[in-house]
């Protein structure tokens, strides 16, 4: 399998800045004790709150509100104001962006999760989308391949041993996630969107336009992409640790 050009995990700095070419990645765990668990409750909303309540089981609760609370510190960090302070508007998807106020800003921001692990993508001005996917057996993976992969992937990933079988059939689908969440197009599906994926080098998007694919590994057994509306990005890596 490929090796991605290890990720180097920093702590956060006092003073976030971006600029043009900048993409952040924020690392979350989103499984924290209780007293962490109050801190970021108390900076949702009265509808995020809400929202939280409706899921069923308590862990799934908590994801959502240290996702959420995350978002919010982090973001208040680049906006220099208090999480409370920030509001959303969702586009159709349900999909969350910066409320008119904040626009002159120029942050773009795309969340995923997956089991206890969040990534967070911040960039200027530039659409952006991340997907998070932990690498779990699935005994149907090549219907699903055929299902809502290109013929060509499909064929690829049948060609290959069990194990290497579920390692690309997830870095397929990172990739494919993260362009969808990017440009928002709920009418793209995942059999539209072409992927060039060869064992031992990174995935290169067969799509129109200007856009740039970065996959990496943020933990064993999870597979990340992230995709950005432009092709000459500068990444950097961080670990919300002590905000």
């Amino acid at each position: 399998m490929v090796n991605f050009s290890p990720c180097t995990w920093l702590p956060a700095p006092q003073n976030l800045h971006l600029s043009s070419y900048d993409v952040h990645i924020w690392k979350i765990s989103l499984k924290q004790p209780d007293l962490k668990l109050e801190v970021f409750q108390e900076t949702l909303s009265t509808d995020e709150i809400a929202r939280a309540k409706r899921f069923y089981f308590p862990e799934h609760q908590e994801r959502f509100i240290i996702g959420r609370g995350s978002l919010r510190m982090i973001l208040g960090k680049y906006l220099k104001i208090a999480p409370t302070d920030i509001e959303f508007n969702y586009n159709e998807r349900g999909k969350p962006f910066l409320s008119s106020q904040f626009q002159g800003s120029g942050i773009f921001f795309n969340l995923s999760h997956s089991q206890d692990l969040g990534l967070l993508g911040v960039s200027y001005q530039q659409l952006i989308g991340v997907d998070l996917e932990y690498m779990r057996p699935m005994t149907d993976l090549e219907n699903l391949a055929k299902r809502f992969f290109l013929n060509l992937e499909y064929e690829v990933i049948k060609s290959l041993d069990a194990e290497t079988q579920q390692q690309v059939f997830f870095r397929y689908w990172t990739c494919k996630e993260a362009y969808l969440k990017a440009t928002g197009d709920g009418l793209v599906k995942l059999e539209d969107i072409g992927v060039e994926l060869q064992l031992h080098q990174t995935a290169q998007l067969l799509v129109t336009g200007n856009w740039q694919l970065q996959e990496f590994t943020p933990a064993e057994n999870f597979a990340a992409a992230v995709v950005v509306a432009n092709d000459n990005n500068n990444f950097q890596f961080f670990s919300m640790v002590n905000m």
